[in-house]
């Protein structure tokens, strides 16, 4: 038999926990994927950089209307014709080891990413080749020639700040249990399961962060994703479209949209191992065929609810840097057949991998339906992301219906994608002229002069199509009505300052 004392006393500590947990302020996030990575310049996912935001501060940071903000720099100048930018750093800010970020904090990241084996974010850089160190709180990038998307940059992932020590430290291993000076702290990722991040008792701008703890739960189908905020499972998630009429007609909850500023397209493994030697990696006119199969408009409506804007090139068509010279094509059956059996390709046989993400699958299965129309067959290879995103960059696929999130600088929806040996150039495109152009297109600031130069990288890449674009995707979130203080920003990072459960 229980003895009712230690009964009763059991039953007050659980009062007292429950009481306790109550007054903490938990959020929980649902990610359409599990992270993989959270070091930097190693990052290939959107997921790893939604948990980043609230781990990691950056130099500059963006806006919610895409202006440029202070962060871990108050301000900064060009200098030096172009070739220098001196920024000035907040002082009295710690990482979560307790160790000082200083300039000598950024010219170590910095260098890190320009030099760390398999760094993803050396081209973003630019002409970036070194770090000068002015005084503690002032530090001087060195460029070899004007780089005109370097603010938007730093902006994204390179200005992401990290403890030099605790990346000494760490090696290899720093990306599973990052430190850095963000208003949240690492405290577990559980594979497949959750990432847990705690309040930063020391960060600089404590005022505006509300929350204890973020829990972030991968859940890649979105009608679970809805059933667990509907439940109460979850605060904070993307919802599909198709699920907008469940939200706004659920008192419960709360719904937040904003354009994105990425894209979705096909990649196409055009040079990547064997199988690019696949009918459509082999020959252009095949990559033509299939778009013109695709009728994007319709793609639109049938998955999406017509809430996208479908397009054709790396910015969408309402962006000031899109080519006009080169609209969407209409879809053409008869010219894509024409051009199938040009290529000596009637009915081609393709294998096109998609991430195991419900609204994903149902947009490779309406591709699938449109080109069969014109003699495609296409084959889905569902693949989880992480799998998905390790075949890819091994040469392992043939076709990737895959999604970029986009940069306020048209340069980092292209450059890193299409330039020969880039790191996400995954299907090894390699255009020699569209690198001279994209490289000119970096060191002028004038619209009408990058744009003179990415009338010519349009009229390769649409022709060669190493990318299909579909359609840039806007950010649908739906929250707990107890949820206070979100916004929502087009390049779909959630930002903890402000949040608040009620």
């Amino acid at each position: 038999m229980i003895n009712r004392q230690i009964l009763i006393a059991a039953c007050l500590w659980a009062s007292m926990l429950l009481a306790g947990a109550a007054a903490a302020q938990t959020l929980r996030i649902g990610l359409p994927e599990d992270p993989d990575t959270f070091d930097p310049p190693l990052l290939h996912s959107y997921v790893d950089r939604i948990v980043l935001a609230a781990l990691c501060d950056k130099l500059i940071d963006i806006g919610p209307e895409l202006e440029i903000v202070p962060q871990l720099a108050t301000e900064w100048q060009w200098t030096d014709d172009g070739k220098g930018l001196v920024m000035k750093l907040r002082p009295g800010i710690k990482f979560h080891d307790g160790e000082p970020f200083d300039a000598a904090a950024v010219k170590y990241n910095i260098e890190r990413n320009l030099t760390i084996p398999g760094s993803t974010r050396k081209p973003d850089l630019g002409t970036v080749n070194g770090v000068e160190v002015i005084d503690e709180h002032t530090v001087k990038l060195v460029l070899s020639a004007p780089y005109s998307p370097l603010l938007a940059q730093l902006a994204a992932v390179i200005g992401t700040m990290i403890s030099p020590k605790a990346a000494r430290a760490a090696g290899e291993d720093f990306g599973s249990r990052p430190i850095c000076s963000g208003p949240f702290k690492f405290v577990e990722h559980v594979a497949q399961d959750r990432v847990v991040v705690e309040r930063f008792a020391d960060y600089w701008d404590k005022d505006k962060i509300k929350l204890d703890r973020i829990v972030y739960l991968p859940i890649p189908d979105s009608t679970v994703r809805l059933a667990n905020l509907q439940s109460g499972g979850l605060d904070l998630t993307q919802v599909a479209a198709t699920d907008l009429d469940t939200v706004r007609n659920d008192p419960h909850l709360r719904l937040t949209t904003v354009n994105g500023i990425g894209y979705s397209g096909i990649t196409i493994n055009v040079a990547n191992g064997e199988r690019s030697k696949s009918p459509i990696g082999r020959d252009a006119r095949v990559r033509q065929a299939l778009e013109l199969s695709i009728d994007r408009e319709a793609l639109n409506q049938v998955v999406f609810n017509g809430e996208n804007q479908p397009g054709n090139q790396w910015v969408s068509p309402t962006n000031p840097y899109y080519v006009k010279e080169w609209p969407m094509p209409a879809r053409d059956l008869a010219k894509a057949r024409g051009l199938l059996a040009a290529a000596a390709a009637p009915n081609p046989v393709i294998t096109m991998t998609a991430t195991n993400n419900p609204v994903v699958i149902q947009t490779a299965q309406v591709i699938q339906a449109m080109a069969k129309e014109s003699g495609f067959d296409i084959r889905i290879q569902a693949t989880e992301f992480a799998s998905a995103l390790q075949l890819a960059a091994k040469g392992d696929f043939e076709a990737f219906l895959l999604g970029w999130t986009g940069r306020i600088d048209p340069d980092g929806n292209i450059y890193n994608l299409v330039t020969c040996n880039s790191p996400f150039n995954d299907g090894h495109y390699c255009n020699l002229e569209v690198d001279r152009e994209l490289n000119a297109a970096r060191t002028v600031d004038a619209r009408a002069d990058r744009l003179a130069h990415y009338r010519i990288v349009a009229q390769h890449i649409l022709q060669d199509l190493p990318i299909i674009y579909l359609y840039h995707a806007k950010w649908l979130y739906a929250a707990s009505a107890k949820l206070s203080g979100f916004t929502p920003y087009p390049d779909g990072m959630i930002r903890p300052q402000g949040l608040q459960m009620q």
